[in-house]
């Protein structure tokens, strides 16, 4: 056959080939979402009024809303210092290779390969020469010759049925789910961080407070001391005061526990060892910024978890196509160009070629029901992932409702709580003076500053749970991300 000719049969094979994919369909159900009913609006948001601004989120660094700019630093140092997220980033780009190697299959597979072969024949017998002074030599009458060989081989598997554009098509939707679990991961960490910072500065806080505290019992046993010495107080009530004081300063130990375990997990959280991290003391804000919600639709969007799930579902749904193009025969393009002889010299021309081209078909008569029970377990898994999805879905919907009204009631509560405080420190100083006076006994004073303490301590918890209610409201409405970040 001239060259001519068999380069343009290649030719012919190649547009064939090209001709089959481009017609081919790609079997199997193409992906919708599953329609999810959405209500128009919250219905903890009824009443109440966010704080701050719809676009606060959509600048992303949420958590400047707090206007710290310690908690701003710390931040910055989560998205390149903490573990998990750079675990999540390698799985975003193992799966990102997974596509290119299921991108991989649309192509020919073609390899080279080189050989020597030394063979030979004859039985092994010989015949005796006579000579020599050592009798008689044996000479062999086999004989052996060496072969040499050089080709290259080519392998085309044509995507008629569409198996490999599904493969690539679940694993681009996989690759969009590790991409929304990054973001989930970073959202989480971003807010446990921020959590745990208002935790520790809840603590400060509670020193500050408890600092007073000690001050003001260490005042009341001096006063219950002089009292005694003039003879108008009872050994009792200075026991009583030494008691209450030594109360105070054991609460304090403990608070500073509690907050050398939080610094431990801001530490991990920005990736930097406990032993070599610290924060100075510094009071809590006063100030509790909310974000609006937007509207329950949104929430598809928005939230990364939600994106992870329905990328989950798309993936599963193109399984189905590939499980199903196993009902259909499969078509090869094989191809071979070598070269054989035995002068390695003279091996490449035309009388040592040997070449072969053409496509097979191949199809699966019977397995047993296999084929049927992949497609089975397929379409199960499709529906398991439709049903995770719907269970995010509303799961993220009662987050956001659950915050909302946890915002809602501590508002309220908070205004209640520092009216019971100023209250309780009037009452403690009132009741004192009225024991210096001689006209109530110490138990007062003990029970005026117990009540004193406990409102202060609400006041401080019911401050700290509306910060952490915020931070969870900005995390359960996505953190400013959208899901038209994904690639493509």
């Amino acid at each position: 056959m001239k060259s001519a000719e068999r380069g343009g049969g290649w030719r012919a094979a190649i547009a064939l080939a090209a001709a089959l994919l481009a017609s081919g369909c790609a079997v199997g159900p193409n992906y919708r979402r599953p329609p999810f009913d959405t209500a128009a609006a919250y219905k903890e948001l009824d009443g109440w009024k966010p704080s701050e601004p719809a676009d606060t989120l959509a600048r992303g660094a949420w958590w400047r809303i707090f206007h710290d700019d310690v908690l701003d630093e710390l931040e910055s140092r989560v998205e390149i210092s903490n573990e998990n997220i750079k675990a999540a980033a390698a799985a975003v780009e193992e799966a990102r290779a997974l596509v290119r190697q299921a991108q991989a299959s649309f192509w020919p597979s073609l390899s080279v390969s080189t050989s020597l072969e030394r063979t030979s024949s004859g039985a092994g017998g010989g015949i005796v020469i006579p000579g020599g002074s050592g009798g008689a030599a044996f000479a062999s009458s086999a004989s052996s010759r060496t072969f040499y060989s050089a080709g290259a081989s080519l392998d085309w598997g044509i995507d008629i049925w569409g198996q490999v554009r599904r493969n690539v098509e679940s694993a681009r939707a996989s690759a969009q789910a590790s991409e929304a679990a990054l973001a989930a991961a970073r959202l989480s960490a971003q807010a446990e961080l921020a959590t745990d910072y208002f935790a520790l500065r809840s603590q400060d806080q509670l020193q500050i407070l408890l600092a007073d505290i000690v001050a003001a019992d260490e005042r009341a046993l001096q006063i219950t001391q002089a009292r005694y010495r003039v003879g108008v107080a009872y050994k009792a009530d200075i026991v009583t005061a030494q008691t209450q004081l030594l109360s105070a300063q054991a609460q304090q130990v403990n608070a500073r526990i509690q907050r050398a375990t939080l610094e431990h997990a801001i530490a991990v959280l920005v990736g930097a060892q406990p032993a070599a991290f610290s924060l100075q003391p510094a009071a809590l804000t006063t100030s509790v910024p909310t974000v609006p919600p937007g509207i329950p639709s949104m929430l598809l969007e928005r939230r990364p978890d939600i994106a992870e799930a329905e990328r989950n579902m798309a993936a599963a749904n193109a399984k189905i196509g590939v499980a199903i193009s196993s009902f259909f025969p499969s078509l090869t393009l094989t191809g071979s160009d070598d070269y054989q002889g035995s002068i390695f010299d003279k091996l490449i021309r035309a009388s040592n070629r040997i070449w072969s081209f053409g496509p097979s078909l191949a199809e699966t008569i019977f397995n047993g029901g296999a084929r049927w029970a992949q497609v089975a377990q397929s379409r199960a898994a499709y529906q398991a992932s439709v049903h995770d999805y719907r269970q995010t879905v509303l799961a993220a919907f009662e987050q956001v409702e659950d915050e909302l009204a946890t915002l809602r009631v501590l508002e309220k509560q908070a205004v209640l709580e520092d009216q019971l405080v100023k209250a309780s420190r009037e009452a403690e100083t009132l009741t004192l003076n009225q024991y210096k006076a001689g006209t109530v006994p110490y138990s007062s004073v003990i029970s005026a500053q117990t009540t004193r303490l406990t409102s202060e301590e609400t006041a401080l918890t019911v401050q700290l749970n509306r910060l952490t209610a915020s931070i969870a409201l900005i995390e359960a409405v996505g953190g400013g991300w959208d899901a038209s970040e994904l690639r493509r």
